[in-house]
């Protein structure tokens, strides 16, 4: 339970930039925990760094989501990474993105990472997905091979998510066993009911919550059999393993699909329970 408690005082939440974002991120989330804006092909860039510049000034720790498929152009990437760095803000998270055809030149994660680099380098932190459980529309050992060529542009990954604690610990290891110093944070869904997620999923156009539900088939019965998912099974099982010196896992990131206060008060119920 020590083990656990740790892990959620020193978590990060992600959000969906939707009109009422802001207004539940202040009502819910204490300021120390930082905070990603996630993105959809649907809606472009812009309604994350807006709301990732607001939340800024709000006094939030903030990473917005970076789409390579969804920059038009190095004077749109320029564009946006002066509204972020002129809001004080030093991270990004570097994604290739959903959209059927990149906007423009970036036709993936790494693409934009060399772009990002070339213009300055402006990001103390940048971050980058890691794949547990592979992704369905890529090779696996493309996938692999991808990850090895981003690890020099980027401070630190975050794993899509997946149920699989073991699955999670042993692509962890992997990847230091292949000389890689990365710290990795893993991702899991925050406490989400299964009717929000389907709401979220069809306003966004198949954007990223429904995305991860049919990435992984195991995620869709987790969450629409009877029972469904709930944080604290797989949060139990993983806490062990954080920041063993095999697998550099270095705490937990929550996708909360905008259920912000929900995860929040579970949040706060687990850790009521320990010293």
């Amino acid at each position: 339970m020590a083990d656990l408690a740790g892990a959620l005082r020193r978590v990060s939440y992600e959000v969906l930039p939707l009109k009422a974002t802001e207004e539940t991120v202040l009502a819910h989330v204490p300021r120390e925990v930082p905070l990603t804006i996630s993105t959809s092909h649907a809606k472009g860039p812009e309604p994350t760094v807006d709301l990732a510049v607001r939340l800024a000034g709000d006094g939030y720790s903030v990473t917005p989501h970076l789409a390579a498929r969804q920059i038009r152009d190095r004077a749109h990437l320029s564009d946006l990474v002066t509204r972020l760095r002129e809001s004080r803000m030093d991270s990004a998270f570097v994604i290739g993105g959903d959209a059927p055809e990149p906007a423009g030149p970036f036709r993936d994660a790494l693409a934009l990472l060399i772009a990002i680099d070339e213009i300055g380098n402006p990001f103390q932190r940048v971050g980058i997905a890691g794949y547990p459980e592979g992704h369905t529309r890529i090779d696996p050992l493309v996938l692999e091979k991808a990850f090895a060529k981003k690890v020099p542009y980027a401070t630190h990954a975050i794993t899509q998510i997946c149920f699989d604690a073991d699955a999670t610990v042993g692509w962890a290891r992997q990847v230091k066993q292949r000389g890689v110093e990365l710290p990795i944070r893993v991702g899991l869904p925050g406490v989400v009911s299964r009717q929000k997620l389907v709401r979220i999923s069809a306003g966004l156009g198949l954007g990223q919550s429904a995305r991860f539900l049919l990435k992984q088939q195991s995620m869709f019965w987790r969450f629409f059999l009877p029972g469904g998912y709930h944080p604290g099974h797989l949060a139990r099982r993983l806490a062990p393993h954080l920041h063993h010196a095999d697998a550099h896992l270095d705490g937990f990131h929550f996708f909360t699909f905008n259920a912000v206060a929900q995860t929040e008060a579970w949040r706060q119920s687990m850790l009521a329970r320990v010293p």
